[in-house]
This record gives C-alpha cells, structure tokens and sequence, in this order.
C-alpha cells in the first residue's frame, strides 16, 4: 500500500497478542494483516507484541515483520527497548521455582519454562536448570478442576501472578507481572499514556491489557470471558482480525 501522504490515526501504539490475534491457526501472518501493520507503521502508529512467547519464539515474527519498536515478552516479564536492545528482566526466585517445579512434575501433565538461556520443557529438565534464571513457568493439564486447584494452591503463597494462554494451562509470573504492566512501562518509555494504547488478543492472559487500554479488541475466536470484557470484537484470527481492527478502529476505514 502506498501512503501519499500521513493519516491522523486514533491511537499512538498497537499492542499485539500472537497466538490466535497476530497469527492464524497455522502460525502465520496473512498478507492482509503484513500490510495493515506497515501501513500503520508508515504513519506513525508503534507496533509491539503483548505475548507470553518469550524471545526464543517471538523473535522470528519480530524479525519478519521488521520491527524496530519495544516488545512485551513473557506476559511482562521481559521487555525490549528494540531488536537486540533489552530494557528489563523480572525472574521468578530460584525457591519458587523449585516449588513450582515440585508440583508440576508431580501433578502436572506437561511444563515448560522460559529462562535467558532457554525455552525448556520436561523432557529437557535437568538438575542443572535451578541454577538458571526463570522469568515464566507453565503447566498443562487437561483435567480443569485440578488446574484450578493447582492455581488456587500456589495462588495462596502470595507472590505470584498466574493466567493462563488456554484452558488447559496456568502460565506463572511474579506477583504484578502482566501484559498490562509491560505495556505500560512501554508507554512510559515512549511518553505515551494507555488511552493512546489499542490492544488485542483472545485469552485470559490479554484481560487486564484489553480492560486498561484505551480500545480493547477480542478476536471473534477468543475466550467468551475476553469477549464479554472488550470494548470491541473483530473478525477470526484466521480471517484477518488485526488488519480489520487496524483498518477500522484506527483509521476509520469501512
């Protein structure tokens, strides 16, 4: 798309979940979607991911999309300044860690954790591995009532922020620690403020994002939660939801 000349968008800066918001089912940005963020871009509108990939998996879609903007990691709990410029890591305490890996290996049907040096699962996990830096920890099971009592248990220690990015899962942070605190430190950074912010996603983990920001977009795919909670709701993740969003809500284009 050729941009003539600088359109007044609505809002500064675009938060964007990626799993069922930016990418499809199949893990891929449509053309759509590429050209409705560039142009975006090309008006003076910042692009950054809210996500609960860390830099291990968002970094190729960082890359393809070409991005120089700040990005939200790890539901918070770590954010770029730009590609290759990191603002700032908070770790999970290496006890808690400990305590959590004791419950997941236990009663958990799968995990992972996101550490600087690694996205490791349990297959992976060595003795080795507590002596690393955690910033997230993730549980899956497909027996709701006992993830919920999993999450009511470690909810009790008191430190600890916990969503989840689907139904069978729980996805751990440090108390605070959220897509919402992350994009706010972003809009600090940028001298923006959350009414300049429109955010999208489908999950649990997007609630306190969509609530805060200053137009909240769930994904028609999204969780009824999400849905019930935004401001509005856009098409599929597979039928181009952010580039309808984008088109619409920030340029007014019908």
């Amino acid at each position: 798309m050729n941009v003539m000349h600088q359109v007044q968008a609505k809002y500064k800066l675009i938060a964007l979940d990626l799993d069922g918001t930016l990418l499809t089912d199949r893990e891929q940005i449509t053309d759509e979607t590429k050209k409705w963020i560039q142009y975006a871009v090309d008006n003076g509108v910042k692009v950054i991911f809210s996500t609960g990939r860390g830099l291990q998996t968002a970094k190729g879609i960082w890359d393809e999309l070409g991005l120089d903007s700040p990005m939200v990691l790890l539901n918070g709990a770590e954010i770029w300044e730009g590609p290759g410029r990191l603002y700032k890591r908070i770790f999970i305490p290496r006890e808690t860690i400990r305590r959590i890996h004791a419950i997941a290996a236990e009663r958990g049907d799968w995990y992972w954790g996101y550490s600087v040096e690694s996205l490791t699962g349990a297959k992976d996990w060595t003795p080795e591995m507590f002596e690393r830096d955690w910033m997230k920890f993730g549980i899956g099971c497909q027996d709701h009532k006992k993830l919920a009592g999993l999450k009511e248990e470690m909810l009790s220690w008191g430190s600890l922020e916990i969503t989840h990015s689907a139904p069978v899962n729980m996805e751990i942070s440090v108390q605070g620690i959220t897509k919402e605190s992350g994009v706010r430190q972003v809009c600090q950074m940028l001298g923006l403020s959350m009414s300049d912010v429109i955010a999208m996603g489908d999950s649990h983990n997007d609630a306190k994002l969509l609530k805060a920001a200053g137009l909240g977009v769930a994904m028609a795919n999204g969780e009824e939660h999400i849905k019930s909670i935004a401001d509005v709701i856009t098409a599929t993740n597979n039928e181009d939801g952010v580039a309808q969003a984008i088109r619409k809500y920030l340029f007014q284009i019908e």
